[in-house]
């Protein structure tokens, strides 16, 4: 595995393979660009999404079928600009508190894309969970992390509450939020979910804030979180006028 990125998502994953003698190459700004000619390993992408341009102008064109994008956040519109629609794409849920503090695994992280099956075999192999998973699948539970990062950290902010908070007393307003860039949303992911689905949806979103009470999000990611849903909502809601309330939005 080659890894674009030296910060806690990357430097985690480097050690961890060091750990367990499996093979890594750890690219940071400065080093090791050179490893990406010299294998046909995939390239595991572990930058900020702000910082994906620069990264792309160092990879030659031949070598974006290996890179597999990590990133959360609406990447599709970056992904079709830069004509690698089609390339591998990962949804990581494990944690990494700080810089240098070592991963913690979670439930399944999902791969999906060429390069899938192969990542998923070299996280196995440091025991961390991973599988490969179609794309409309994986797109459910893409629009399911935006969905959360982008209610959540909107909430918190209007509230002052963690997250636990919100889903506790502003359930209705936290529903209503939802359901709204549901819709805005279902669209740009192709899908379609019916009453069942969202209503399912809506309960793992509840769950997971209630699993980590006191995480106190925020609004931030603007390009790749909420500024998605207020450039593709056809008209204003409840999205804008929250947005307005707490200053991200002219009033």
């Amino acid at each position: 595995m080659i890894i674009v990125g030296a910060g806690r998502v990357g430097g985690a994953l480097a050690r961890r393979a060091e750990n367990k003698g499996v093979s890594c190459e750890l690219v940071t700004r400065t080093d090791g660009w050179g490893s990406i000619a010299r294998t046909s390993a995939p390239i595991f992408v572990a930058v900020r999404n702000d910082d994906l341009d620069g990264v792309l102008e160092k990879i030659a064109p031949e070598h974006h079928p290996r890179l597999v994008f990590t990133q959360n956040g609406m990447l599709r519109p970056w992904l079709e600009r830069m004509a690698l629609a089609d390339a591998s794409r990962g949804l990581l849920f494990f944690a990494v508190a700080t810089r240098d503090a070592p991963l913690i695994p979670g439930s399944d992280s999902l791969f999906t894309g060429p390069m899938a099956d192969a990542v998923v075999a070299w996280l196995q192999a440091l025991d961390v969970p991973a599988r490969s998973v179609a794309s409309d699948d994986f797109a459910e539970v893409e629009l399911e992390k935006l969905l959360w990062n982008c209610t959540m950290g909107l909430m918190c902010e209007l509230t002052g509450e963690p997250v636990g908070g919100v889903v506790e007393h502003h359930a209705k307003l936290l529903r209503q939020l939802v359901h709204e860039l549901l819709d805005v949303g279902m669209p740009a992911f192709g899908l379609s979910l019916d009453a069942e689905a969202r209503q399912a949806l809506e309960a793992r979103l509840t769950a997971y804030s209630r699993s980590i009470p006191d995480y106190q999000a925020a609004v931030k990611e603007w390009p790749w979180r909420n500024g998605f849903f207020v450039e593709a909502a056809s008209a204003s809601g409840l999205h804008h006028e929250l947005l307005a309330k707490t200053g991200h939005l002219p009033r």
